[in-house]
């Protein structure tokens, strides 16, 4: 496939995505936001591949926001529409993928281009990584699920106070608060999250999409984690990771997993 404003690469049962609009500081635009869609929905489907890692492109931002020039003039239900329609094509979507998705922040991620970090599965940054929602500077409060997904990392009083204050908060800060799970140097980075990338790929790709699938459920109102939890693992004793990985330990070797 062929994107205007993603750079896609394979190595190794990794797919890469990186953000590639320097113009405007990676910013997220409705373009933008189909395009890593299809992108992420292509690698989600090529069983080849094990882990994604989405990250910006050059060393100054991951994403700086979303494009502001193309919602200024919207209405009230053009608003709306807009926030609704960029939860299910790209936010959601991360989080209910059944492939890992790992955000190497290399730079600022602010309002949207936080989103985007949050709806990931975790969270590497860099040491010059700066993060924040800035919206309640613009008269709007964050649309993409960063009132959602930020109580849930950080706890709510912490949020609160990101999303009131519109502040900025270093890589250090993100990390101790349970934003990120690792900071690193900048050039490091991608090694870094690649190292990360190549311990999952060593495990069932079924049983982490089934337990992806489980963490997910418990954020969901309405819906009970523990019994989905018992139902994947239920689950999991019908597949060949299964037979492959208990037959590996009996056997005191490493499993062979397929993925199926």
């Amino acid at each position: 496939m062929n994107f205007e404003n993603l750079l896609i690469t394979l190595e190794n049962g990794i797919g890469f995505i990186t953000i590639h609009r320097p113009s405007k500081l990676n910013a997220l635009n409705v373009a933008t936001i189909k395009e890593l869609h299809d992108g992420l929905e292509s690698l989600n489907n090529n069983p080849e591949i094990r882990v994604i890692i989405v990250t910006g492109e050059g060393e100054k931002a991951f994403v700086a926001g979303a494009d502001i020039s193309e919602f200024a003039n919207f209405s009230i239900e053009e608003g709306a529409q807009l926030a609704q329609q960029g939860q299910e094509l790209l936010f959601d979507f991360i989080e209910n993928l059944s492939t890992p998705v790992i955000a190497a922040v290399n730079g600022f991620a602010l309002g949207g281009g936080l989103e985007l970090a949050m709806a990931c599965h975790f969270r590497i940054a860099s040491d010059t990584a700066k993060m924040g929602l800035p919206e309640v500077s613009l008269g709007v409060i964050p649309g993409y699920g960063g009132t959602q997904r930020l109580p849930q990392l950080v706890g709510k009083g912490r949020a609160m106070e990101m999303i009131m204050t519109a502040g900025m908060i270093n890589a250090e800060d993100a990390y101790r608060i349970g934003l990120v799970n690792h900071v690193v140097p900048q050039a490091e980075l991608l090694d870094y999250t690649k190292s990360l990338a190549q311990r999952i790929i060593r495990n069932s790709p079924v049983a982490i999409g089934k337990a992806l699938k489980a963490v997910n459920a418990n954020f969901i109102d309405g819906v009970n984690g523990f019994e989905t939890e018992i139902r994947s693992f239920g689950k999991c004793f019908g597949t060949e990771d299964f037979k492959e990985g208990t037959k590996a330990f009996l056997e005191k070797r490493k499993a062979d997993f397929k993925g199926n």
